[in-house]
């Protein structure tokens, strides 16, 4: 995996090394020398991760990331501070300006590349979302702005069997999260599949259990797929760390653990993981909407049209019956002309929800346009689908629809043409079969229900 990498720094020889070491990876290396060009390279977004120096002339890297994070055109952006500053003070300042990670001089080449591939993987998956949210609110989707917040409060999962160790996290995370130790590796994978974390901590040197083949299994479930994995390791355990971010592990912290330390780390993890569901809501959001008519609620034609193909399919396969049902309220120009548009919206709101309950569950109603709607009755024949049309065609006659708000009550009528299909045909042919048959019963003085067979 590529990605254009960002490095800042002021002394050209430590610039040179690193696009030397990152070039030999196959990475594309953009260079800048202070903060200022920097910024601008970011926000002309020419770069999809930042690799930051710290002590630099004018604005120092600590600044230049926290002005990264706090533009919302580039708060999405990796940022990796790398610096001779090795105390525990400066990782905690790099870490709370929003930096996803600090690495000390001299940098350890295996690392950084680990360290750059993983976050390259973040990058790609928070663009795909990006991309896909901002396609949504072109093509009309209700758009509403996704930012990140503070990463507070949420719910983390502890995998750790050493008592004392356990009790440190949980003493410095608990005032800020609500934390889940479990002590067995099998019990917290399926914990983890059933109970929505924002985070899930895992040691990795459990007594019984490989902690890198847990974050490998949390990684393959697709119900935890999403969910930041965070590493507790010791000094020794450098080449198991990699090979963790490797497969997928989002962070790690090396014992003895600080405690503002993880507070920082567990905070951006949890802050980046709201952030990509909230993108992936928004995404969701829009698929939704280019398949619902907004008006009832009801699957629109373009859902049906889809969903109907498989289901002849279908049953050609299993050699079982289909049944149409195109159902076009009577003279529905008269409502609008007579009350207004508004008031006829709530009364095709008001039909739609009393043919519905007419249907079973397994039936799908979409509304085709207008006034018409159509049902879709897997294993239903004919004969059957004719006495639900009778059913619907009752239910809508026997009492007007009353308005919000308003003491008069319309009353209105149904025409229902309706056809049946054990596959071998196309859905534009049961559709006009069964369209034949509401003309049917249009000509035949309307408020009825004809069939076609095939």
């Amino acid at each position: 995996m590529t990605a254009r990498v960002l490095v800042v720094d002021d002394v050209i020889p430590n610039l040179k090394l690193l696009e030397a070491r990152l070039t030999a990876e196959y990475f594309d290396v953009v260079i800048a020398t202070n903060g200022y060009e920097a910024l601008k390279i970011c926000e002309r977004g020419e770069c999809d991760i930042v690799l930051l120096d710290v002590m630099m002339p004018g604005m120092d890297g600590f600044e230049v990331c926290r002005r990264i994070k706090t533009n919302p055109e580039t708060f999405h952006l990796p940022v990796v501070i790398v610096t001779a500053l090795d105390q525990t003070t400066d990782r905690l300042r790099g870490l709370e300006a929003g930096a996803d990670d600090f690495l000390t001089k001299p940098i350890d080449e295996i690392a950084l590349i680990a360290r750059v591939r993983s976050l390259a993987r973040l990058k790609l998956v928070i663009d795909e979302l990006r991309s896909r949210a901002d396609t949504s609110a072109s093509l009309g989707a209700a758009a509403f702005p996704v930012k990140m917040d503070n990463g507070l409060g949420g719910r983390i999962l502890l995998v750790e069997d050493r008592p004392n160790a356990a009790q440190r996290i949980q003493s410095a995370l608990g005032g800020r999260y609500e934390v889940d130790l479990e002590t067995d590796a099998h019990q917290a994978l399926f914990g983890a599949a059933e109970t929505d974390y924002d985070l899930v901590i895992v040691s990795i040197g459990l007594a019984d259990f490989d902690g890198l083949r847990l974050c490998s299994q949390l990684r393959s479930l697709e119900r935890t797929r999403n969910t930041p994995l965070l590493l507790l390791a010791d000094l020794e355990d450098r080449q198991r760390i990699l090979r963790g971010l490797d497969l997928g592990v989002n962070d790690y912290v090396v014992r003895p653990v600080d405690p503002n330390e993880i507070l920082a780390r567990v905070g951006a993890q949890v802050r980046r993981k709201r952030y990509a569901d909230a993108l992936r809501s928004k995404v969701m959001a829009a698929m939704e909407m280019a398949v619902l008519d907004p008006l009832t609620g009801l699957n629109n034609r373009r859902y049906l049209e889809s969903h109907l193909s498989g289901l002849l399919d279908q049953a050609a396969e299993r050699e079982r019956p289909v049944a149409i049902m195109i159902l076009d309220v009577d003279h529905f120009k008269r409502v609008n002309d007579t009350y207004g548009h508004e008031i006829g919206d709530e009364v095709l709101k008001n039909f739609a929800a009393r043919v519905k309950r007419k249907v079973r569950g397994a039936d799908l109603m979409c509304r085709l346009g207008g006034e018409e709607f159509v049902i879709v009755m897997p294993d239903t024949r004919l004969a059957t689908a004719e006495n639900v049309g009778e059913r619907i065609r009752s239910a809508v006659a026997a009492a007007p629809f009353s308005l919000t708000g308003d003491e008069r009550a319309i009353a209105v009528t149904v025409s229902i043409g309706i056809a049946d299909s054990v596959g071998g045909e196309s859905v534009a042919d049961l559709l006009r079969r069964a369209d034949q048959a509401l003309y049917l019963s249009k000509n035949s003085g309307r408020n009825r229900v004809s069939a076609k067979a095939a």
